[in-house]
């Protein structure tokens, strides 16, 4: 439930529009509701700022669905990563006004996004990849930050094989306030760009490559082992943790100049 509608319930109390019973019966669902094949999390925006999100692999359709359906009943803004097509049909045939990010594999029911941290966004949040595919992953971030209320900018198909690409857009660069860097095979974009701006950069290394990369550990060592200052690591292929993680920052309130 979101912070809003119990202020909302406990003034009605106060004011005897409600009664002690009803408002209990309202709030009987906190904190969570168990629907036996999951606990369906009703007090995750009160306690962190933004609701529950639903990771879709490994749920049937319907689950997702039910579960949808819950976090909305609380008049939560309902996310749903790595979503396939038919887990999109099923819930847009549940929810009209859902709408499908089928190149992140987002799923997003509109309702109130929650505040993941005090304030305001302080600036722009710049999405970078380093070639076209590593777009699932850098996309999945950029909806995830939209969407939980921050500013989102691009800049796709910049990796290190044509640095030019990049330089031509340092003044992106040099005016976003966060960057995420997604990119894969030996991942060395992350370290470019944190050698280039004082931003705090986040870099997710996706599992695009060939064997060697072992599915984006490469990567994922060489953003590990960055020499560049002021980079922090995701895991393979965790554009919503980079996103949700990037908007903390940006609604930190400092505006990096």
């Amino acid at each position: 439930m979101e912070p809003e509608r119990i202020r909302e319930l406990l003034e009605a109390v106060r004011r005897g529009d409600v009664s002690t019973e009803a408002a209990m019966e309202r709030l009987r669902a906190l904190p969570y509701e168990d629907l036996g094949y999951a606990r369906v999390d009703q007090h995750r925006t009160l306690r962190t700022g933004a609701p529950e999100v639903v990771y879709c692999p490994g749920k049937t359709a319907d689950q997702v669905v039910a579960i949808a359906e819950r976090l909305s009943a609380g008049g939560s803004k309902v996310l749903a990563t790595r979503a396939d097509a038919s887990v999109a049909a099923a819930v847009r045939a549940r929810f009209a006004e859902a709408v499908y990010h089928e190149r992140a594999r987002i799923l997003v029911v509109p309702g109130e996004p929650g505040n993941a941290s005090p304030g305001r966004p302080a600036g722009v949040i710049l999405v970078v990849s380093a070639g076209t595919a590593d777009l699932p992953v850098a996309e999945e971030a950029a909806v995830v930050a939209e969407e939980l209320g921050s500013p989102v900018d691009r800049l796709y198909d910049v990796g290190v094989a044509g640095l030019h690409r990049l330089l031509d857009q340092k003044d992106r660069l040099f005016s976003a306030n966060v960057i995420v860097v997604a990119a894969g095979m030996e991942g060395a974009l992350a370290s470019v760009v944190g050698g280039l701006v004082r931003r705090p950069v986040i870099a997710v290394p996706t599992s695009v490559g060939y064997g060697a990369s072992f599915g984006g550990l490469a990567a994922l060592l060489t953003m590990l082992n960055s020499c560049a200052a002021g980079v922090a690591v995701m895991n393979i292929d965790n554009g919503f943790g980079a996103g949700y993680y990037a908007h903390i920052v940006n609604q930190c309130g400092c505006r990096h100049e």
